[in-house]
């Protein structure tokens, strides 16, 4: 089976939508993998450090709260 990386970085990234705080913080409590993904497509800051959360980018903010939208509400009739 292929697994669709792009798919999980936007999954991802609709939930880091669902998590931020202070405007553009999320909690990292994801794959790595995934967050330095995402952070090589300048769509987060580094990853790598001690806070426990990230900071999307301008472009990032955007993605990720078009990704929850898309993944993660019902269209009203």
């Amino acid at each position: 089976m292929a697994i669709d990386l792009d798919k999980i970085d936007d999954t991802i990234l609709g939930l880091l939508w669902l998590t931020r705080h202070d405007e553009r913080r999320a909690w990292k409590g994801f794959d790595w993998a995934a967050l330095e993904r995402l952070h090589q497509k300048g769509l987060i800051e580094n990853p790598v450090n001690k806070a426990k959360s990230v900071v999307l980018s301008d472009e990032g903010l955007h993605r990720a709260e078009e990704m929850f939208r898309t993944l993660f509400t019902r269209q009203e009739p």
